[in-house]
């Protein structure tokens, strides 16, 4: 067979020389015959001789003549053949290939083993030898009729014997099928190799694991795993009892957090937060809910992973029960839990502080009002935080005069309020600090009066005071728009007398004017007289229709208006009142809505607004007017007290001014409130 006469031929080719030796022997041989001519010439007559040159010469032309025809060459050993070729052979795993016709071409030592062949004569191909398995029948199939594109089929099977039929124990082969150019048509590689070992390591580590994870469904607490987005990725088995899910049903990311936790127990896991890289465990007294609805108290010892970019990350949370716990602290436990979770589900925020006004422990409210400060730092609450360090540096006073008044057990502290920082000034807060009843600061002082360093150091452990903290912001708004309410109602009232009566004096004015007028002709010198009189009495007619529309006694005419229509007509009189010092400029989105407004109204707002931008700029500047529609979510996202959600046209005027300064921008909507000079200004 082809594949022993290859081995024969290889090894033959292991036996010869070199090409160096054999230039050698041939050089020492051609030395040799001469030598001996050399030593002989006196002994043997010339005819011998000329023989000897003769046949010497005739091999020479003999080879000069082959090597021109290429019938004899001198090449280089092929070291990387050589190599392959040892490799093949030696290789553990069953090498066989095969011609067009399925006849084997060649054959290593490990297939024949393989296949209980001692002589190539009694050499199968690989498809003969694996298809009288009926297991791998369909694999060997599709590998003998897959069309091969350079790259390596592989199938996989497990036979009840070995390829041979001798080892009657099972095993594993995988079997790949690779092309490999032939001299005049492409071979067959067969490489086949047993797995057997390699499925007994995988069958036994898949065992281990499905013991782990028996072992985890079977342990006597609950135990969920959730990813970034607070889903739930696995439950074991006794968790999944307590909450009545079925497990066989259950699939990952199906179920989140907020699905088996009630209330606030929700945001005290979310408010376990690790720093980036490290990691944090906290123990969460919370409430579960069960599929039928009812609660179950339970202790979470929650996990959570800190990603190295600060985002969210997957959390590990292990859930005892209360009814798991050792009898003897199984009543306590639950009404810690009980406790706790009141404690938690109080909307007033609460925290207990030590002696040094450290915060020990807080509820769910406390961290949802203080959150932006406590965000700071993610481990603020694990390494006890000074409460002052978390509020406005402002109520640093009160808060110690309150809390050295709790230190030092008085019953009656006054609450003091606080603005939170980074949240500006639409954010208060009123903070009762209390004191804990028996507590000494500084412990208690032995016989002498002095106080001992131990003592001192425990009861600085201890909680000291607790502060309570109620979110006022609502009742500081509440509080704000009455006393505005009361101010305007109470003004509107004095202006709405004031211009009933001042009115009846203008019409009086104004009719007297009307008739000295027809008395008196414009060639009269009284004439300009009267006049400015009268133009007097109308601008201070048009003052108290302001001052009635101010007390809501004039009744306004609202109508249809189109903005940029309003605005292109007053372009002229505002350039006029702005002078030529101010350039003056207008912008207009596409299909500004139309607006329901008193035109009076809304000139005198704009010619308002124009002037007091003037008075800010004495040395010239820019005036911008500009007109753009405003939808219902971005109204909405603007977050303004009072303002309703609906689509709004919106006007901005805005000035390259002095500004408005902080103190003045809450009066802007005071009527009789300016800071123009004594006469000037409306």
């Amino acid at each position: 067979m082809a594949s022993k006469v290859d081995r024969a031929v290889s090894y033959a080719r292991d036996d010869q020389p070199s090409l160096a030796s054999r230039l050698l022997i041939l050089l020492v041989a051609t030395l040799a015959v001469v030598g001996i001519l050399f030593f002989l010439r006196e002994q043997l007559d010339e005819f011998a001789v000329l023989v000897v040159l003769a046949i010497l010469s005739v091999a020479g032309v003999f080879y000069v003549t082959a090597s021109i025809l290429g019938l004899i060459g001198i090449r280089r050993r092929d070291h990387a053949a050589e190599f392959a070729n040892r490799f093949v052979e030696t290789v553990r795993d069953g090498v066989c290939l095969t011609d067009r016709q399925n006849v084997v071409v060649y054959a290593n030592p490990a297939y024949m083993r393989m296949t209980n062949v001692e002589n190539t004569v009694d050499l199968k191909s690989p498809e003969q030898v694996l298809s009288a398995h009926d297991d791998a029948a369909n694999a060997v199939y599709r590998l003998a009729n897959a069309k091969l594109t350079g790259k390596p089929i592989r199938e996989e099977f497990r036979l009840p014997t070995d390829v041979s039929g001798i080892d009657s124990a099972a095993h594993w082969y995988r079997v790949t099928v690779t092309e490999v150019p032939g001299a005049n048509e492409p071979w067959r590689s067969w490489r086949i190799s047993d797995i057997t070992e390699d499925r007994q390591q995988q069958e036994e580590y898949f065992l281990e694991l499905q013991r782990a994870i028996d072992h985890l469904d079977r342990a006597p607490v609950g135990f969920f795993a959730s990813d970034a987005d607070g889903k739930l990725e696995y439950i074991n088995a006794t968790l999944a009892d307590w909450l009545q899910v079925d497990l066989a049903g259950f699939q990952p990311g199906r179920i989140g957090l907020g699905d088996i936790l009630v209330g606030e127990s929700l945001e005290l896991i979310r408010n376990v937060k690790a720093a980036p890289g490290a990691s944090r465990t906290a123990t969460v007294d919370a409430i579960l809910s069960k599929a039928n609805g009812e609660s179950l108290a339970v202790q979470l010892v929650h996990t959570v992973e800190g990603a190295p970019e600060g985002e969210a990350a997957p959390a590990r949370t292990i859930v005892i029960g209360a009814n798991r716990m050792a009898d003897g602290t199984r009543d306590l436990r639950e009404a810690e839990m009980r406790f706790t979770r009141f404690f938690n589900s109080t909307p007033m925020a609460i925290a207990a502080l030590d002696a040094d006004g450290r915060i020990l422990r807080t509820n769910t409210s406390f961290t949802n009002l203080f959150g932006p400060a406590l965000d700071q730092e993610p481990d603020a609450l694990e390494r006890h935080v000074k409460f002052s360090g978390i509020i406005d540096a402002n109520a640093h006073a009160s808060f110690a005069t309150a809390f050295d008044a709790a230190l030092r057990d008085q019953a009656k502290i006054d609450p003091f309020d606080i603005v939170l920082p980074g949240r500006g000034d639409d954010r208060h807060i009123r903070v009762f600090v209390n004191a804990v009843t028996g507590h000494k600061s500084l412990g208690d002082a032995n016989a002498d009066g002095d106080v001992d360093a131990d003592t001192v150091q425990d009861t600085l452990r201890e909680e000291a005071a607790i502060v309570y903290a109620m979110d006022t912001t609502e009742q500081k708004a509440l509080e704000n728009q009455m006393a505005q309410s009361q101010k305007m109602q109470a003004v509107g009232q004095l202006a709405g007398g004031i211009a009933h009566d001042f009115n009846n004096v203008l019409t009086a004015i104004i009719m007297a004017s009307d008739l000295l007028l027809t008395t008196h002709r414009p060639s009269d010198p009284s004439f300009a007289d009267i006049m400015n009189i009268k133009q007097n009495a109308n601008r201070a007619a048009s003052l108290v229709r302001q001052l009635l529309a101010f007390s809501r006694r004039q009744t306004l005419r609202p109508e249809v208006l189109s903005l940029t229509d309003v605005l292109a007509d007053l372009r002229m009189l505002l350039s006029r009142l702005i002078g030529n010092t101010i350039e003056l400029t207008m912008a207009h989105d596409r299909d500004i809505w139309p607006v329901k407004a008193d035109l009076g109204q809304f000139e005198q707002v704009v010619v308002n607004l124009t002037v007091n931008a003037r008075d800010a700029m004495d040395e010239g500047g820019k005036l911008h007017i500009a007109t753009e529609n405003v939808t219902a979510a971005e109204a909405e996202a603007l977050n303004l007290p009072g303002l309703i959600t609906q689509d709004y046209a919106v006007v901005r005027v805005t000035d390259t001014g002095t500004g408005i300064e902080a103190d003045v921008l809450e009066k802007i909507f005071e009527p009789f409130f300016t800071t123009k000079e004594l006469g000037k200004g409306t």
